[in-house]
C-alpha cells in the first residue's frame, strides 16, 4: 500500500507542471472567450518593461537555432528558453507594506531564479542566485535617462533596487554570460493573492521557523499555508538556523514544488470561477518584458509546457562560497558556477 501511495504521489508531481501549463492556457482562454471585458481586464493587468529596447545589442548572443523542417507541425514554441524570474521585495503600496515590504519607496529582488527550458520544453533547470552574492554590477540605462554607476563587489540584489528590471537583467547576463530571453517579476501582494486563489499550499518544513520579520511562526512538520504564510515562507531567513540565505532558497524550491502540486490537485479546468480568480491573480501580479506582456504570448508559453513533467525539473543554487572580504556574503564558486551557466547556453 505504501508503494502505491508513493507512486500516486510521484504521478501527482509529474502532472504538476503539465497541469500548470494547461491551467495557465485555460485561464487565459477563459479571459479571451468569456467576454470582451474579461479579456480587456486580464490583458490590462499585465505590466511590462522594454528590456530589449533598453539594453540593445550589448548582451550575450542568442543561441543559434535550427528551423523545423515542418513549421506548421508545431503551433507552439518548442525552442530552448531562458527566463529571469524575480520575486520583488516591493516597498510600495499599502498591501505590500502590510505583508512586510517596509515603508520606503524602493524595492529589491528578494528572489532571483534563472529558469532554463530545454529545447522541446520537456526538461527544465531552475537556478537560484543568492541575493547576498557579491558581483561586478555593470552600468545600466535608467528610464529617466542617464545610467547607474558600475560597481565592484556590489550586492546582487542592489541591481534591481538602483536600476529596476533592466539592470537586474543586465547584471544577471554579466554574471552568467547567458542571454535572458524573457523577464518575469512577481510582487509581494500578487504572490499572496495567487496562493489564496489556489486554496493555499501544503509544505513540510524540517525545522521550526520563528521569524518576526517575515511574520512566520511554524513548528517543524507539514502545514497548509495561506497566501500570507506562503509569502512568509518564501521570505523567511532570520527564523532559520544561522539566518542563511541558502537555507531560505531551499524553502523557496520546496514552495515551487508545492505550488505545482496544488495546481494539479485543484483541477482548475473543471472550476471556471476559480480558474478566472487564478488568472486574475496571476496576471495582476506580473511585470514582464514586452515579449510576454499579452494574454496571447503568455498563453503560448503555457501551452508550450504541456509535455513538461515536474520530475524533469531540477532546482539548483548557483555554486557559491563565503566572500573573502565578508563572511556574511558569498561569491560565485569557480569554475563550478561557470560550468553550470555554460550548460544553460
Amino acid at each position: 500500500m505504501a508503494a502505491r501511495g508513493g507512486q500516486e504521489s510521484r504521478d501527482g508531481r509529474r502532472r504538476g507542471l503539465k497541469v500548470a501549463g494547461l491551467a495557465l492556457t485555460g485561464a487565459l482562454l477563459l479571459g479571451a472567450g468569456a467576454a470582451g471585458w474579461a479579456y480587456w481586464h486580464l490583458n490590462g493587468n499585465i505590466k511590462s518593461v522594454d528590456i530589449n529596447g533598453a539594453l540593445g545589442d550589448d548582451r550575450p548572443a542568442r543561441p543559434v537555432t535550427v528551423p523545423s523542417a515542418s513549421p506548421s507541425a508545431s503551433p507552439v514554441p518548442t525552442g530552448a528558453l531562458n527566463l529571469l524570474v524575480l520575486g520583488s521585495d516591493s516597498r510600495s503600496g499599502e498591501e505590500n507594506r502590510e505583508l512586510g515590504g517596509g515603508d520606503s519607496g524602493g524595492a529589491r529582488s528578494d528572489t532571483a531564479m534563472v529558469v532554463h527550458l530545454d529545447a522541446g520544453r520537456t526538461a527544465a533547470t531552475v537556478v537560484s542566485i543568492p541575493r547576498d552574492t557579491l558581483v561586478e554590477r555593470p552600468s545600466c540605462p535608467l528610464p529617466s535617462g542617464g545610467t547607474t554607476r558600475a560597481a565592484s563587489g556590489a550586492m546582487f540584489n542592489t541591481a534591481y533596487e538602483l536600476g529596476g528590471p533592466v539592470c537586474a537583467v543586465k547584471t544577471v547576463e554579466s554574471l552568467t554570460g547567458v542571454r535572458m530571453d524573457h523577464f518575469v517579476e512577481v510582487d509581494f501582494a500578487g504572490f499572496a493573492d495567487l496562493v489564496d486563489a489556489l486554496g493555499g499550499v501544503t509544505v513540510t518544513t524540517d525545522a521550526d521557523i520563528d521569524d518576526d520579520k517575515s511574520h512566520l511562526h511554524l513548528d517543524a512538520g507539514t502545514h497548509h499555508l495561506d497566501g500570507t504564510e506562503a509569502l512568509g515562507l518564501a521570505r523567511t531567513r532570520y527564523g532559520l538556523a544561522g539566518g542563511s540565505d541558502l537555507a531560505r532558497i531551499e524553502l523557496q524550491h520546496k514552495l515551487v514544488k508545492a505550488l505545482l502540486e496544488q495546481i494539479s490537485a485543484t483541477d482548475l479546468l473543471a472550476d471556471p470561477a476559480r480558474l478566472y480568480q487564478v488568472a486574475d491573480a496571476l496576471t495582476g501580479s506580473l511585470t514582464t518584458d514586452t515579449g510576454l506582456d499579452s494574454l496571447g504570448e503568455l498563453m503560448n508559453l503555457g501551452r508550450s509546457l504541456g509535455d513538461l513533467d515536474a520530475d524533469d525539473v531540477r532546482t539548483l543554487t548557483m555554486p557559491v562560497l563565503p566572500a573573502p572580504s565578508d563572511p556574511n556574503r558569498v561569491v560565485a564558486d569557480q569554475p563550478d558556477a561557470a560550468e553550470l551557466w555554460e550548460s544553460l547556453r
